[in-house]
């Protein structure tokens, strides 16, 4: 519950990696090789095979492959992210571990955000309202579901009693089309479940009821009601998302990353009434060490491109003195994710 406890506990290499062998075999150690189940430790902190001799790494296959980093400051970094009401941000985790640069604490971030997303979670079921969003600057000359530069999100919240909202599950898609929404929907909703959606023909023609869901859909244009009165979940969890992205992420959010915002957003908001941050944090690792491993060569890819030398370049100017602009150093706006 608190970092103390947190420092008592996990204060050790020994005891990070213990934890860790918890998580990853709770039934007990499997060998990845022949399926053996004893090993011993090792004075390098690798466990050897008792059958085939095989040197295991605690951290192999999982977000901590090939980290440099004790396990400790990891530790303490899935505490933070966990103990944080409104989100992390990179420059924050830089200033609370006194990591070495900004690009360390962006590649955790990111590794940490692909983890929040539990492998083969369960579906949305029972009332559900679906609509979609646009995110991004402004845009001239669009209109409706239409755009070149925003992402377009797709989100369904479970309907509880009242305008309470349930479970919550959100993903870009490329356009509003039938093929996009149907894909969404089958990714997201259980069958046998009600979508309540408005009459946007994607939905309409989607022919949702062949694929073993209820559909209700409501007219927006001929109801006297507004949008927001008729489907009001997905309404409030569209405002929070962008009033989450403007106020944790000042707005700065690479489009081609944006997904995985997203997650970060539906783990927050789905664990909202829970009241042990210790139970966050467990769940967190526990889903650190189900995930594969995601180097920063991955992250990157598609999205900075050749920028990176120029941003080295930039950065070598502005410790040298003389590069300014606007009463700030280029060192410290030169963001390498933006």
């Amino acid at each position: 519950m608190t970092l103390l406890e947190l420092e008592e506990r996990f204060s050790t290499e020994e005891g990070c990696r213990a934890f860790l062998v918890e998580l990853r075999w709770p039934d007990g150690f499997r060998c990845p090789r022949c399926d053996g189940g004893k090993a011993w430790g090792m004075r390098d902190g690798l466990l050897r095979c008792a059958a085939c001799r095989y040197r295991v790494s605690v951290t192999a296959g999982t977000v901590f492959q090939d980290t440099r980093s004790p396990l400790t400051v990891w530790f303490r970094a899935i505490w933070w992210v966990t103990s944080q009401k409104y989100g992390a941000n990179a420059l924050g985790l830089q200033r609370v571990l006194g990591l070495g640069s900004y690009e360390t604490a962006w590649t955790w971030l990111h590794k940490l955000r692909r983890a929040m997303v539990r492998p083969g979670r369960e579906r949305l079921s029972g009332d559900i309202e679906i609509d979609e969003t646009l995110v991004g600057g402004s845009e001239a000359g669009v209109s409706g579901r239409e755009t070149e530069t925003k992402a377009l999100v797709a989100i369904a919240v479970e309907m509880d009693e009242g305008r309470t909202m349930g479970r919550l599950r959100m993903r870009c898609i490329p356009d509003g089309s039938q093929k996009s929404l149907e894909a969404f929907i089958g990714e997201a909703i259980e069958p046998g479940s009600v979508i309540h959606s408005d009459g946007w023909r994607g939905y309409v023609t989607a022919g949702l009821e062949k694929l073993g869901y209820g559909h209700e859909p409501v007219n927006i244009k001929a109801s006297a009601a507004k949008a927001h009165e008729l489907l009001p979940r997905v309404h409030v969890v569209a405002s929070l998302l962008k009033r989450w992205l403007l106020g944790t992420h000042q707005g700065a959010v690479s489009l081609a990353h944006l997904d995985y915002y997203l997650d970060e957003f539906t783990f927050r908001f789905n664990r909202r009434a829970s009241q042990s941050r210790g139970k966050l944090f467990y769940r967190l690792l526990e889903q650190a060490v189900a995930v594969d491993p995601v180097p920063y060569d991955a992250l990157i890819k598609g999205v900075r491109g050749r920028p990176r030398a120029r941003h080295r370049k930039r950065r070598r100017h502005a410790a040298s003195g003389k590069g300014q602009l606007r009463g700030y150093p280029i060192a410290m706006i030169c963001n390498p994710c933006y």
